[in-house]
Formats: structure tokens, sequence, C-alpha cells
């Protein structure tokens, strides 16, 4: 099993989980601030967004968490802040993205739709690092079976959970984001292939279809009323997303994100 902590500097101790999150952080603000001037934004827009959004967004996904998780959280209050242990919702934190870019667009007099095609093909490769530190924390797998001989055998040990090999769900999730990361970013670059939009769009549709069949494998899914919550999200994902690519597409004078 892997250790979940990296490592420790005095009073200070460094997760695994943090580091996944803080270098698909990094990467993103890196691809995003590349990207900017092609859509008429900068790396300030950039960097002044993700200074305001990521600490929020965090805020975000945890509380929609611990909403969901609410029967155990109320006789643990003191865990509530414990985002080193696990137990960061990614729809809870792109809700809250989401909410703030609009808003940070608003008083900047920014395009959105400039800075949501700029930021979500970071945003991708960010959540396929991210899942590896599920894997670490020995979150995000499904149910039980007998072996795991078709993968390396630093994710079989780790996958051994309480007795029992589990379905890597987080790998498969890491993988299914990877690849659309790779498509979105070759895509990009085809003149008149995308509108503008239709990057952001993609990640909605994609995502949520790859979300909506992991999240079924998944033991640990947040439940509502018997419901797994993030399922209903990634159909509403890809609801808004065919919908929004739709009007798009009918819409005169729209243009393409390359020209």
């Amino acid at each position: 099993m892997i250790n979940p902590i990296a490592f420790k500097l005095g009073p200070l101790t460094v997760h695994w989980y943090a580091l996944c999150i803080l270098t698909g952080l990094i990467l993103a603000v890196y691809l995003a601030s590349k990207e900017a001037p092609r859509k008429r934004l900068s790396s300030d827009d950039i960097l002044d967004f993700i200074l305001i959004a990521f600490p929020l967004a965090i805020i975000g996904a945890r509380l929609y968490y611990v909403i969901f998780e609410w029967s155990y959280y109320a006789h643990h209050l003191d865990e509530i802040i414990a985002v080193w242990n696990g137990g960061i919702a990614i729809y809870g934190g792109l809700i809250t993205g989401v909410i703030i870019l609009l808003i940070y667009c608003y008083y900047k007099v920014l395009n959105p739709i400039h800075l949501l095609d700029v930021a979500a093909p970071g945003v991708m490769l960010a959540q396929a690092i991210g899942r590896w530190g599920n894997f670490i924390n020995q979150e995000a797998y499904g149910k039980a079976v007998s072996n795991l001989d078709y993968l390396p055998s630093f994710i079989r040990q780790q996958m051994f959970i309480d007795g029992s090999y589990r379905i890597p769900t987080f790998l498969y999730e890491s993988l299914w984001n990877f690849l659309g990361f790779i498509l979105i970013m070759i895509w990009r670059r085809k003149p008149k292939r995308l509108l503008d939009g239709e990057i952001f769009t993609f990640y909605l549709i994609w995502y949520g279809f790859g979300r909506l069949v992991i999240e079924g494998m998944r033991t640990d899914s947040l439940m509502f009323l018997g419901i797994r919550v993030s399922q209903y999200v990634s159909v509403l994902f890809i609801i808004i997303g065919i919908i929004f690519v739709w009007k798009r597409r009918h819409q005169k004078g729209i243009p393409y994100y390359q020209e």
C-alpha cells in the first residue's frame, strides 16, 4: 500500500493527493495561459481568475461532498475541513468554478465563452491527473473482483481493499479524460472545425458521458434518496452540451474557434 503522505517538512505534512491536484492545476494554468492570446485574453486574465476561482472551487467541491455525506459528517464535524484525506467532489468544484468564471468575466468585461474554451482542455488534463490522488487514497473504486492481472503490480496492490481486489474506476476515468484532452488539443487546431464555445461543450459531453458510465461501476458514489448524484449531473452536462451545440450550429454569425 502506498503511503498517502508524500513527505514532511517540519510541521508541514504534504499528501500525494494534494500534489496531484497541484500538478494538475499548474499544467492547466500553463496551457490556458499559452492559449489565451489566441482568444484575445492575457495570461494575467488567467492567473487572476485562478487565484480567485481555485480556492473557492476547492471549497465548493468539499461542501458538495460533505452535503451528500452529511450522515457521516454530522457526527464528525472536526473532519469537514480534512480535504487531505480525500472527499472532494469534482462536480461541486466545476459548478463553483463556472459560477465564479461568469462573475469574473462580467466584472472584467471578458467573453466567458472564450475563457471557457481556453480553460476546458487544461481542466480535463487536471482531472486525469487528480484521479491518481484518489488512487493513492484508495477512493473512487468499483466492486470486488477475483483478480486484476491485466494491470501493473503497483495498481493491483493499491486496489486490494478490504480483502479483495477492486475495479480501478479511478484509472478508467483518468484514461478517458486524458484521451479527451488529446482529441480536443488536436481538433482545436483544425481550421473551421469547431465554433467558439464548442471546446467547452465537447468537455461537457465527453466528460459527462464518461462519468455517467464509470460512475455506475463505483461502490463509493455519493447518493441522494437512493440515486447516484453524479450520474444525474452527468446527464445534465450532456444535455446542456448538446443543446448548446445545436443552438450555435443553427445561429448565424458564430465564428470558428480557429479560422
